[in-house]
C-alpha cells in the first residue's frame, strides 16, 4: 500500500486547491494555512513568479515546519510587454476582482494597434520540505479572445484560449485543461519529486 503524503499548501483560494487535489491525486493530502488557525494573508512582495513562490512557502514553514508547497501563477501578454505578469491577479486593484482584471485586460489591448494577441500562463511551485526548497516551472502558450467565453475555471480563463485548442480553459473540463494548463504540468512535476522522495 502507498504512503499517504501530508502536505500543507500555502494558498486560501479555493480553485487552486481544487485543482491541485485533482493533479496530485488520493496518495497526497492536501492541507491549507486556514486548517492551522493561519488565516492571514500569506506576503507576496516580489517582483517574480519565483520569489513570490518561494516567499509564500517560506511563510508557512516558517510557522508550521511541515511540507509545504505555494504557488504563483502570471498571465503575459506579448503585445502589453509581458503585463500583466507577476500582478496578474491585481491587476485592477487590490481586490483581486477576476472579472476586474479581465475588463482591464480586453481594453489595454485595444489599445495594442499591430493586433497581437498571444500569450502565456507561466506557473511555479516553490516546495520546502526540512528547510530545503525546489521549484517547478509550467507554461501554457496561447492567445487572449477579444471577449471573453465558458463558465468554468477562474481568474482570467474565459479570456485564454491554449495553443492548438479551440475553445478557451472555461470551456474545457477540469481533466482536460489540468492535462495542458501551466499549474497541471508543473504541479505534475511536483508530484514526480514527491513520490521520488517517498519511494
Amino acid at each position: 500500500m502507498e504512503n499517504i503524503i501530508e502536505i500543507v499548501f500555502a494558498t486560501g483560494n479555493k480553485h487552486k486547491l481544487q485543482e491541485a487535489r485533482k493533479i496530485l491525486g488520493p496518495r497526497f493530502v492536501l492541507k491549507t494555512p486556514s486548517d492551522f488557525g493561519i488565516e492571514e494573508d500569506i506576503p507576496e512582495t516580489s517582483d517574480t513568479l519565483e520569489g513570490n513562490a518561494i516567499q509564500k512557502a517560506q511563510y508557512i514553514w516558517e510557522r508550521l515546519h511541515k511540507p509545504c508547497f505555494a504557488d504563483d501563477t502570471g498571465l503575459e501578454v506579448d503585445c502589453l510587454g509581458g503585463a500583466p505578469g507577476v500582478y496578474s491577479a491585481r491587476y485592477a486593484g487590490p481586490g483581486k476582482d477576476s472579472l476586474d482584471n479581465m475588463k482591464k485586460l480586453l481594453q489595454e489591448m485595444k489599445k495594442d494597434t499591430m493586433g497581437k494577441r498571444s500569450a502565456r500562463f507561466r506557473c511555479v511551485v516553490a516546495l520546502i520540505i526540512d528547510g530545503k526548497t525546489v521549484t517547478f516551472h509550467g507554461t501554457a502558450e496561447g492567445h487572449i479572445t477579444p471577449s471573453p467565453s465558458g463558465t468554468g475555471g477562474f481568474g482570467y480563463d474565459p479570456v485564454f484560449m491554449p495553443q492548438g485548442c479551440d475553445r478557451c480553459f472555461s470551456e474545457l473540463t477540469a481533466e482536460e485543461k489540468n492535462a495542458i494548463s501551466h499549474r497541471g504540468k508543473a504541479m505534475r512535476m511536483l508530484a514526480g519529486h514527491l513520490s521520488g522522495l517517498m519511494l
